[in-house]
């Protein structure tokens, strides 16, 4: 009996060390055949084998038969729709003449990269209600290929892998903790065979992780947690144990955030892997005492929450980690992507870290120490005063912590971010770092007496007290502050090379190529391609739809194509009400759109855009109603049907649904749960029949608000 307790035990201090257990599976060999670690460090032109091409996650393509000097004469060699109108994000891969694509509800097809011929699709048959705990639509940033597998991670928490022919599952794992807090949106990567995946839910009650598994067999590897959990339960490792001294209050309790939601770089020539992870939840520090901690140093940061952390590729052992903003409470995630470069400072070859993420800054670290090299604002922002010359620690402006001061804080970057999931890329050429940018605000304002729910976003915010007013001067003066660019950095230089301005933010990601391109889809339902070193556009396509995925490139028989998902959607569509509309409102439509030089493919005629016109019934209700109706529709609605009742494209105005005439048919549908099967499920764990009825007459006063100011043309949304 003695020696069978000290057999627990021991097994129990390495599981806490973040050891792998003696019981654990060995990984499977890797494979020598199909996508290998190899081909995908080789990174042929040709193809496109993971997310961001290469291990480096550049974004750049060495091809050049398309180049400035013909992309004129670039015309669409075949399309496919997409069965699933939801924001589509993924970037396709291409392997032995095979095109892999993930649409929207983490649907995957195979096509003839030549031709589009369908060769497989497969549905994982993800349920709708999912939609209610997914932040931001039922994306799907893309597939990852290994060996003769692809990986897909699905909306609902599972990574699945499929036979590269046949598009058969092979193997299905559930990754996350729990079906209520967590969904995955973004790209699984691979590397020494493992396949590298976290989830998303930093606004819900999630606990940030970053998984391996293993590549055959779908058995977890190792994890790291990216906060720590109750301290009562001891720590996994020294990490997490170091990070428990920067948080307050019982922040485990609602998991405490920091999901790694998206950007994931293997680098070989460290053997790290490098993530961002999400903001702290909840966004207001002072909801639930997080910025409580004791007296040390560091106290408040919330470790490691919107940060760059590395661990050890083989392992999962943390190595290094730099916190873009500390103590954040304005949601900058520091998942956008990363990218691994060589690059030569002040006279000296340096192998580099390059980030911009959410917060308005563009930071550059040494890959193998995380030492702060330098850090510089490239766009508008005001939450700093500034960042430290030595370690890149920013000097928070007081007005900014809005909790403390008790007043809006309307801060740039907004909580869309400077930069967010859109994929930047970097040139080998140029030496340009190509950023698509969200030039927006975002007002904060701290909830009094904030609890938390089982239901709905958890971030301790006011979202009633900063809805956009009925009030055609404020709504204009915000609409013309609102716009978005492409813009090209130089890291070297810090500073702006050049840029394109657009009406409004929320446009695609980018591909450099050695043709002296950069190719960009935008919200304006236009895909585009410049001249890599000045900016000057050369060539444009009427894409029928918004373009927020990132283009990639490939070659066929000695032939160069350029392919891109099209199909809007996203959480500029869904939260940002009148704001989503700035760009005008652009159809989904979603696409596989594929071009080559001569191309004559032709789309069919799109459909034309409906302007729509608000005739709601006349508000019958009491201001008390209107005031809990607002709050309530705040915390539970607005994440889907924008703020202030005015939705984008996607999900239903509420100002223009019939159902708002009547008590019972909004009370079948908030309540009864009607429409759950379309992702509307009830909240009765969460609203009363009173409190469905307030929420009813607040869209009805809003409604009769819009329809009195709908004359007023500067706050109209506009059409394409």
């Amino acid at each position: 009996m003695k020696s069978a307790k000290w057999i627990v035990a021991a097994c129990a201090a390495l599981a806490l060390a973040g050891c792998k257990k003696d019981s654990a599976a060995e990984p499977s060999s890797l494979p020598t055949t199909g996508v290998t670690d190899a081909k995908i460090a080789a990174a042929d032109p040709n193809e496109w084998l993971t997310y961001g091409r290469d291990y480096a996650e550049q974004r750049f393509s060495p091809l050049t038969q398309i180049s400035d000097a013909n992309v004129s004469k670039l015309g669409l060699a075949w399309y496919a729709d997409m069965d699933t109108a939801r924001g589509q994000e993924a970037t396709p891969l291409m392997h032995d003449g095979t095109l892999y694509v993930a649409t929207a509800w983490s649907m995957v097809k195979a096509f003839d990269a030549k031709t589009g011929a369908l060769k497989w699709s497969y549905d994982p048959k993800v349920p709708r209600e999912t939609l209610a705990r997914a932040c931001c639509d039922a994306v799907n940033r893309g597939v990852a290929l290994y060996g003769d597998k692809v990986y897909v991670a699905a909306l609902d928490g599972r990574l699945i892998a499929l036979d590269q022919a046949t598009g058969k599952e092979v193997w299905s794992k559930n990754v996350v903790p729990d079906a209520v807090s967590y969904t995955i949106t973004g790209a699984p990567r691979v590397a020494k065979g493992k396949v590298l995946i976290g989830s998303a839910g930093a606004e819900y009650r999630a606990r940030g992780f970053l998984a391996a598994f293993d590549w055959n067999t779908g058995e977890e590897l190792w994890r790291f947690h990216t906060v720590p959990g109750n301290p009562e339960k001891g720590f996994e490792n020294e990490a997490m144990e170091s990070a428990a001294k920067t948080w307050g209050g019982k922040w485990w309790e609602l998991g405490g955030g920091g999901t790694v939601w998206d950007s994931i770089t293997y680098d070989p020539v460290t053997n790290l892997v490098y993530f961002g992870t999400g903001n702290a939840e909840p966004w207001n520090p002072a909801a639930n005492g997080r910025d409580k901690a004791a007296g040390t140093k560091g106290a408040g940061d919330n470790l490691y929450t919107s940060s760059i952390v590395a661990v050890n590729a083989d392992t999962g052992e943390y190595v290094w980690h730099f916190q873009e903003t500390p103590e954040d409470r304005w949601d900058y995630d520091s998942n956008a992507q990363i990218t691994t470069a060589d690059l030569t400072l002040d006279g000296k070859k340096q192998r580099v870290v390059m980030h911009a993420p959410k917060n308005g800054y563009f930071y550059i670290l040494d890959a193998k120490t995380g030492k702060f090299l330098n850090g510089t604002a490239w766009t508008a922002q005001n939450w700093t005063t500034g960042i430290d010359a030595v370690t890149g620690r920013p000097t928070i402006n007081p007005e900014a912590r809005y909790e403390v001061t008790g007043k809006q804080w309307v801060s740039l970057p907004g909580a869309g971010g400077a930069h967010s999931w859109q994929p930047m890329s970097y040139s080998q050429q140029t030496g340009l770092v190509y950023i698509p940018a969200n030039n927006a605000g975002f007002p904060y304002f701290a909830e009094e007496d904030w609890q938390p729910s089982s239901m709905g976003f958890q971030t301790g915010i006011n979202s009633a007290a900063t809805a956009m007013p009925a009030v055609a001067e404020v709504r204009q003066q915000i609409l013309g502050s609102t716009t978005g660019s492409l813009v090209a950095w130089d890291p070297v230089a810090k500073k702006e090379a050049w840029r394109v301005d657009f009406d409004g933010p929320w446009n695609g990601g980018t591909l450099s190529t050695a043709g002296n391109l950069v190719f960009q889809g935008n919200a304006r339902e236009q895909f585009v391609a410049y001249a890599a070193n000045s900016g000057r556009k050369l060539w444009s396509f009427p894409a029928q739809t918004g373009i927020i995925a990132a283009p990639m490139t490939y070659s066929v028989d000695g032939e160069q194509y350029v392919a891109i998902l099209a199909g809007w959607g996203g959480v500029w569509d869904i939260a940002p009400g009148i704001l989503a509309s700035k760009s005008g409102r652009p159809r989904n439509i979603s696409r596989l759109l594929v071009f080559k030089l001569g191309g004559t493919a032709k789309l069919p005629p799109a459909p034309p855009m409906q302007e729509l016109v608000l005739d709601p019934p006349a508000f019958t209700g009491t201001q008390a109603q209107v005031t809990r109706g607002g709050s309530l529709y705040g915390r539970y609605c607005s994440v889907c049907h924008g703020d202030a009742a005015i939705s984008g494209t996607l999900n239903p105005d509420l100002r223009h649904s019939p159902a708002i005439g009547s008590p019972d048919a909004v009370r079948s549908v908030v309540i009864d749960g009607a429409l759950q099967h379309n992702g509307m499920v009830s909240f009765k764990e969460v609203v009363t029949a009173a409190d469905a009825e307030a929420i009813r007459q607040y869209v009805l006063k809003r409604a009769n608000e819009d329809k009195a100011l709908e004359g007023k043309a500067a706050i109209r949304p506009s059409t394409t």
